[in-house]
């Protein structure tokens, strides 16, 4: 069974992951309302990953048994200004999620639960894969500028990163 602390920090873990999913679909249905159906479908895919983050920390629990104890999860974001804006927001969002799992790696670590650190390792490469993905879809976003033309090559971009 794990330390108190690590079980609390892991649920809290799961929540920001739970949000991450929710504001996801959010920025997806601004998408597809907005006639950016290519960012739509990805940030509907990405939802669905960052779902799975968090039922994989959810199993995680039970293996250890560990409760899962789910606090609220906040409103997320909604009303976005363009499609840059909801790169950059979910760039942001990235960062902050790295930040919590390196401060969850580093609980683990200082308090020798070796097995919940080597269980995290998966998150750190998860998180460095996310950022650089977003990273450079909020820079080619800039880069392409704010023309019709430039933002419907840049949506089709985007699609091709679903795989579909």
């Amino acid at each position: 069974m794990l330390l108190d602390e690590i079980v609390k920090k892991l649920n809290d873990q799961v929540v920001k992951e739970m949000y991450a999913s929710n504001l996801y679909l959010n920025m997806s249905s601004w998408c597809y309302i907005n006639g950016y159906d290519g960012a739509g479908m990805f940030l509907f895919e990405h939802a669905k990953e960052e779902s799975s983050h968090a039922t994989k920390l959810i199993t995680y629990l039970n293996e250890t048994d560990s409760l899962l104890v789910l606090k609220a999860i906040d409103k997320p974001e909604s009303n976005f200004n363009s499609l840059l804006d909801v790169f950059e927001k979910t760039y942001e969002h990235e960062l902050k999620v790295t930040k919590s799992i390196n401060e969850l790696v580093d609980l683990a670590f200082s308090l020798k639960d070796y097995s919940t650190f080597n269980f995290l390792q998966w998150y750190v490469s998860e998180q460095h894969e996310e950022e650089t993905l977003f990273r450079g879809i909020k820079d080619k976003i800039s880069l392409a500028g704010s023309s019709d033309t430039s933002l419907y090559l840049i949506d089709e971009y985007i699609k091709g990163l679903t795989g579909k």
